[in-house]
């Protein structure tokens, strides 16, 4: 009987304490932001979003608004926009359906070496994209390790073609898709997969009916982030696929091609491609864009 006495006697000061830490965390935090950051924090924050915003801004001044409407109406600017879109959506379904059943693979089974997989995946979102296309040509090229063959038994040649454009977008964007739908899978509860299996289901129908619809959202914002990492696409494009008007160069390569010629012009495509990663980031606000 002395015990929960005891505990009790003991836990009221606690609970005094916590009730008088809490109330001292919240007249902390409400000090902060009534007195706001340190200056030798706020000066580079300013400095450091600055950097990141005036850039942005200088080409939306810049911009040749009276003009634009002839600029994004001529027949290069409609072809590259018709390949880009093409190759974007196509490379993004190709690493949907390549990159899911990874991810899958990632998440959901143990296996040696699964971390030298999980690295090597990642490793184009770090690697340098003309390397990408370097090591593309030297993998798919006509005297590549793969490309020869194909060259030779099946008379495919993928270098500077569309679906060399869309490979090498796919190459790059596909590491996006493979880690949103890895975490997605994670936080997904996997005793609905075994419950399905245990009533019956194989691995594949429980992936395929009971997986997928959970990690939907997951897939969709994967989805999204590689076809936005496909559509602005330079590096590897230009050295896997070259730049050939109306079959492979698209947005990037064209605003690269016009600033050389036509400056104005390359802006002006320079902000469509801005206005789609605006889309873009509007539309994973609900992901990326929430205070918490």
């Amino acid at each position: 009987m002395t015990t929960p006495h005891r505990t009790g006697a003991s836990a009221g000061p606690r609970a005094g304490g916590s009730r008088t830490g809490g109330s001292r965390a919240g007249g902390s935090r409400r000090r902060q932001v009534q007195g706001g950051a340190p200056l030798p924090l706020l000066v580079p924050a300013l400095i450091g979003l600055a950097f990141l915003v005036l850039p942005l801004v200088a080409l939306l001044i810049r911009a040749p608004w009276a003009s634009m409407p002839e600029l994004l109406t001529s027949t290069e600017v409609w072809q590259a926009l018709r390949l880009s879109l093409i190759c974007a959506t196509a490379a993004t379904v190709v690493s949907m359906v390549i990159g899911v059943p990874l991810a899958w693979l990632l998440a959901r089974v143990e296996f040696p070496g699964r971390g030298l997989v999980r690295a090597l995946v990642t490793l184009p979102l770090v690697l340098p994209p003309v390397v990408g296309g370097v090591a593309l040509l030297m993998a798919l090229g006509r005297n590549g390790v793969v490309g020869q063959w194909l060259d030779s038994w099946f008379g495919i040649t993928l270098p500077f073609t569309t679906t060399g454009v869309i490979l090498a977008e796919a190459f790059v964007a596909m590491p996006f898709l493979v880690i949103s739908v890895e975490g997605t899978l994670r936080a997904a509860d996997p005793r609905y997969e075994e419950a399905a299996t245990t009533l019956g289901a194989s691995r594949f129908t429980a992936f395929r009916r009971v997986t997928l619809p959970l990690i939907a959202p997951g897939i969709a914002a994967g989805a999204v982030l590689a076809w936005a990492r496909a559509l602005g696409e330079f590096g590897a494009t230009i050295t896997f696929a070259g730049n050939f008007p109306g079959r492979t160069q698209t947005m990037p390569l064209a605003v690269y091609l016009a600033l050389q010629s036509d400056p104005e012009a390359a802006v002006a495509l320079s902000l469509v491609l801005l206005a789609v990663s605006v889309a873009v980031l509007a539309g994973l606000r609900d992901r990326w864009m929430t205070a918490s």
